[in-house]
């Protein structure tokens, strides 16, 4: 018998007393009770994104965001630059191709880095791109992209938005939404705001509303001009996914009263904590420029499928991680570290990695990678 852990990049653990909440009688999405929690919902939003512009809430997983910032942004024929530098950076071009947008690909090497430079040439050789589509951390391969120089270079081009995919990222990693100038920024339910998957939130600026109205490509269910004419009277186009709402409510208080900095600066020592000890293990971090805070991606030790790794740690010991995806499957496994996950928890699962190693023949010390975590973790 075991207790379960959940490590993954999505969905992460969700707080007791937020599940609690969820579990309470539902109340009528059109009832006075639920415009007051939706205000509130509204307004912390806003905090998280770091901007003062209000965010649409959507009944959808991360990837509805995704497709109705394309369908409510673009029309037929446009062109977007779009950076595929892992999984979710291809979903993106995917997407724009499915409807008819034409798809200008920047490939990074899977692990590498997307470089502010290649943004500018890429606009430069096509000043006709309506929007360029990147994510704040690539969660298939652990990178971290630059932002802020990115929002620097596509703010000059009042033709073109800079769409940002941070669905994995908000709530755990910096993202200065006005500051820096992100046009639209997406985000979701089931990663650092720990709740369970079913939302999708759309932010927008200004400069990206004016594509809204210009845009001719099909919409119906994710209309943002309905949805930002619902949300102005506390109310969402179409039924919403009321107890998730009310879960987040909870979750959003908790964030602001800790604060985001103070949020951000943890997830970073836990992820120098678990980057630390897997190294001391004699493992590679797959990651090679920019690691994220979010999650570790870490290469097997070579005669050993990550999958069997996986699947040892979830069946023998209760601890769920993830594998690779697409060509890294069987060649990496990614540790989350983002949401609901303390310092405690870290340091059990660098445990049952050790174990699982050297059941698999790796050749280990035990507490090599516990020490080395632990050390991290001990300093103030």
């Amino acid at each position: 018998m075991f207790k379960y852990y959940l490590f993954t990049p999505g969905p992460t653990p969700v707080p007791p007393k937020t599940s609690l909440a969820m579990a309470a009688p539902i109340i009528h999405h059109r009832s006075p009770q639920f415009a007051t929690v939706l205000a509130e919902v509204k307004e912390n939003l806003k905090y998280v994104f770091q901007t003062q512009n209000d965010v649409l809430i959507l009944a959808s997983s991360g990837t509805g965001g995704m497709e109705g910032v394309v369908t409510n942004t673009l029309s037929p024929g446009d062109k977007a630059l779009v950076v595929r530098a892992g999984k979710f950076g291809e979903r993106w071009a995917e997407i724009c191709k499915a409807y008819g947008v034409e798809v200008l690909n920047i490939d990074v090497e899977w692990g590498r880095c997307v470089k502010a430079e290649q943004i500018a040439h890429g606009l430069d050789k096509n000043p006709e791109i309506k929007a360029v589509f990147v994510q704040a951390h690539e969660t298939s391969t652990g990178v971290k992209f630059p932002l802020k120089e990115i929002a620097e270079v596509v703010k000059k081009r009042e033709t073109t938005i800079l769409v940002v995919d941070a669905i994995s990222a908000l709530g755990a990693m910096e993202i200065k939404t006005d500051e820096w100038g992100l046009d639209v920024v997406v985000g979701g339910s089931q990663k650092a705001l720990m709740l369970p998957p079913g939302l999708a939130f759309v932010c927008l600026n200004e400069k990206a509303w004016r594509f809204v109205e210009e845009s001719r490509l099909p919409k119906y269910y994710f209309d943002f001009s309905k949805e930002k004419k619902s949300l102005e009277k506390n109310q969402t186009a179409y039924t919403p996914a009321v107890s998730l709402i009310i879960g987040l409510r909870e979750n959003l208080r908790q964030i602001k009263q800790i604060g985001l900095e103070n949020i951000v600066k943890y997830h970073q020592r836990l992820s120098d904590g678990v980057k630390m000890a897997v190294k001391a293990m004699g493992l590679s971090i797959f990651t090679k420029e920019n690691p994220s805070e979010v999650l570790t991606a870490v290469e097997a030790p070579k005669g050993i499928d990550a999958q069997m790794i996986v699947k040892k740690l979830r069946e023998e010991y209760g601890i769920t991680i993830a594998g690779g995806q697409s060509q890294l499957k069987g060649r990496i496994f990614r540790i989350s570290h983002m949401g609901y996950t303390d310092e405690h928890e870290m340091v059990m699962t660098i445990a049952a990695l050790e174990r699982v190693l050297i059941e698999l023949g790796y050749e280990l010390i035990p507490g090599t990678g516990v020490k080395a975590i632990q050390q991290i973790l001990l300093q103030k």
